[in-house]
C-alpha cells in the first residue's frame, strides 16, 4: 500500500501525534506531527534516534547546545541522551528513525 508522508489528516491541539511508518527488526520509523503547545518536552530514550525536519521549525536542547532546526535539517540523538524540545511551530512534521541495540 502506498502512502504519502505529507498527507496529514489532523494536527494535534497539544503535544505530538506519532505514527509508525515501518517497524523492522531493530529499526522503527515514525512520522511525528507537532502542535505548538508542548505537554512533555524532555525525552531520554533507550534507543538512538535520527530525526529530520520535513516541514516547520523547532528548537531542541541537547548537551547544553540549542539546535534551531528548519526544513531539511537533521540531527542524531544518541541513546540515553536527554534532549528537550524548547519550541516548535504548529504542524511541524518530523521523520524519526529509532535504532535499538537488538532485535525487539
Amino acid at each position: 500500500m502506498q502512502n504519502n508522508i505529507f498527507d496529514i489528516s489532523a494536527i494535534p491541539h497539544i503535544g505530538e501525534l506519532a505514527e509508525d511508518i515501518l517497524n523492522y527488526k531493530n529499526v522503527h520509523i515514525k512520522r511525528i506531527v507537532s502542535s505548538e503547545v508542548l505537554k512533555e518536552s524532555t525525552f531520554c530514550q533507550e534507543e538512538a534516534e535520527w530525526v529530520i525536519l520535513l516541514k516547520g521549525n523547532a528548537q531542541l536542547l541537547m548537551n547544553d547546545v540549542i539546535y534551531t532546526l528548519k526544513e531539511g535539517d537533521h540531527l542524531f540523538i544518541p541513546a540515553r541522551n536527554e534532549h528537550t524540545i524548547l519550541q516548535v511551530c504548529k504542524g511541524t512534521l518530523w521523520l524519526a528513525i529509532h535504532i535499538y541495540n537488538k532485535d525487539i
